[in-house]
């Protein structure tokens, strides 16, 4: 049927069918305009009127450039998503229990979560880490802390993700280290360190170098991986916390290319070469509500990302130009009021993230707008991956909602709207010129306010928050934290500071200092400083001896 006559059948079925009901029935939701998170307008009905169909030049086929349909070419039939459940408090022997769990239970690769002094490179014994140690993460001190977390887990048979980001070179070197003891080579570790400082300026907070700084230290990281750890991804950078702080999906991923652009900049400003690192980068995303936007996302973002890495880049390998994603589903949208509904949530915000192809997933458990997850609710965030992947059929099929008249159009505004943000931001001199003029922040931050606006005004639904509101679920069990952590870490770090060869010590963070000062790559000395027992909070002060910290004030 040609355009012309769907049009025209189009407009009849609206003047005889849709028009004459909504004259009886203004109340009813078919009568009021649909938007979603990027304010993209969604339409009653879409047609093949609304949809392009240059279909080798926009979508091809899986496996092959421009990859809107996924990166590999059998998707799940060939390997399904690596299932890969958020998991860190308290002590490293606690963590290891979970760790353990999980892997029992059925996940397929290990995600590390760090506590707050961790993440801003301070020891559990500092003045500041008081009521934060293993609190939000796992503690983590020392190479022994590391040691600990590990235990009896072989790193060649499993991949790790570590979300870590100021002191990414630090805990990359521990596992390193543990990786070494354990006889692992370095080209056998597999896995992923965030390693993302750019996100943390704009949106999470967790830096402590000035920018140009922490820059180098991640292009350290890069550098270093790229040439002696081909399996393990040195960098992911990562739209979620930006989501999570209020971006719209267009944003989400407009920033997160605007990062992932910077970070390849200063790769190919250190030398290296665009088919070398650009393989080397992942990245992470947030699936939030919207069902069908959260998969047009996904599929917009790999047509972008290999637009860029061989248009603009050059780049000619086939994995250069392939955007490899972990997804995780939405902490922000989760409710502390009838949590259970937090169930239903994850489920459909998960199949969205299976039908937009991501790589590896990460559910939420339901209980986590409240506390850290128990194991039973962690189980079920685990199954409800596993039911996806085993029982509903989606992973049967390579993109089984190519074709949808909707998910192709939402797929090509989302596109163009990114594309939008790219070129401010291109005219900004960056993202990290952006970042240091606050566009990216006030952005973020408007759309948090919006958003909040709408919710509050009943516009933005939130079942059992400001409609459907009863009863709360039965009586809920919590995840307890371990009142006495904070002391037992402190003895531990105070045992470690006794031990080990204090004159040695000096002296190989004095070598880290004048490698930070010049141009070598500091990843062989901050392995040497966490191998002679160095903690994380030294290592990271002789770096802000060096650079100072950054006053975003």
């Amino acid at each position: 049927m040609e355009a012309k006559g769907i049009t025209s059948t189009t407009g009849s079925w609206e003047e005889r069918s849709v028009n004459d009901m909504l004259d009886k029935h203004r109340s009813i939701h078919t009568s009021k305009t649909c938007v979603t998170s990027s304010g993209i307008e969604v339409e009653r009905c879409y047609t093949p009127d609304e949809c392009d169909t240059r279909y080798k030049e926009k979508l091809g086929f899986p496996g092959e450039f421009p990859y809107t349909r996924g990166i590999h070419r059998t998707m799940y039939r060939g390997r399904l998503w690596t299932m890969r459940q958020y998991a860190g408090f308290g002590t490293a022997r606690e963590t290891n229990r979970r760790f353990k769990f999980l892997l029992r239970e059925g996940q397929h690769g290990l995600s590390c979560a760090f506590d707050l002094p961790t993440q801003i490179g301070i020891d559990s014994d500092a003045p500041e880490a008081a009521g934060e140690v293993g609190r939000v993460g796992v503690a983590i001190d020392s190479l022994r802390d590391m040691e600990l977390l590990f235990q009896d887990i072989p790193l060649d048979r499993v991949s790790t993700s570590m979300t870590i980001n100021a002191p990414a070179p630090v805990l990359l070197a521990m596992y390193i280290a543990v990786a070494e003891k354990q006889g692992v080579p370095l080209d056998k570790l597999s896995g992923t360190v965030q390693n993302d400082i750019l996100k943390e300026y704009a949106a999470r907070g967790t830096y402590i170098y000035p920018p140009q700084e922490s820059m180098r230290l991640v292009t350290d990281v890069v550098e270093f991986c790229t040439n002696w750890m081909p399996r393990f991804k040195p960098i992911s950078v990562s739209g979620y916390h930006m989501r999570e702080a209020g971006a719209s999906a267009s944003q989400e991923l407009a920033f997160t290319l605007a990062n992932g652009i910077a970070y390849i900049e200063y790769a190919l400003a250190r030398g290296l070469k665009i088919d070398q690192v650009a393989p080397q980068f992942s990245f992470f995303l947030s699936v939030h509500n919207h069902f069908f936007e959260e998969v047009a996302k996904f599929r917009a973002a790999r047509r972008l990302w290999s637009r860029l890495m061989r248009e603009r880049f050059g780049a000619r390998l086939p994995r250069s130009q392939q955007f490899r994603v972990h997804a995780q589903t939405g902490g922000s949208t989760l409710t502390a009021v009838q949590p259970d509904n937090n169930v239903a949530r994850v489920a459909l915000q998960s199949l969205a993230a299976v039908l937009g192809g991501v790589q590896s997933l990460h559910a939420n458990a339901s209980d986590e707008a409240l506390a850290l997850p128990t194991e039973a609710s962690v189980r079920t965030a685990l199954r409800t991956q596993q039911i996806i992947a085993y029982e509903s059929g989606a992973a049967d099929t390579v993109d089984p909602l190519a074709g949808s008249y909707f998910v192709e159009e939402l797929t090509d505004q989302l596109e163009q709207r990114v594309q939008d943000y790219l070129d401010e931001i291109e005219g900004q001199g960056g993202a990290v010129a952006a970042i240091e003029r606050g566009y990216v922040q006030q952005t973020i931050q408007d759309g948090a306010y919006r958003h909040q606006q709408k919710v509050e005004r009943g516009e933005e639904v939130v079942v059992g928050v400001n409609r459907f509101v009863g009863e709360e679920n039965g009586e809920i069990f919590l995840h307890q934290s371990d009142p006495r952590l904070e002391q037992r870490q402190k003895r531990f770090l105070q045992q470690l500071r006794r031990s080990r060869d204090n004159v040695r010590l000096r002296h190989v963070l004095s070598q880290l200092q004048l490698a930070a000062s010049g141009n070598e790559n500091v990843m062989p000395f901050i392995i040497d400083a966490v191998k002679s027992g160095a903690t994380v909070g030294e290592i990271c002060d002789t770096l802000r001896e060096t650079y100072g910290e950054y006053d975003s004030s």
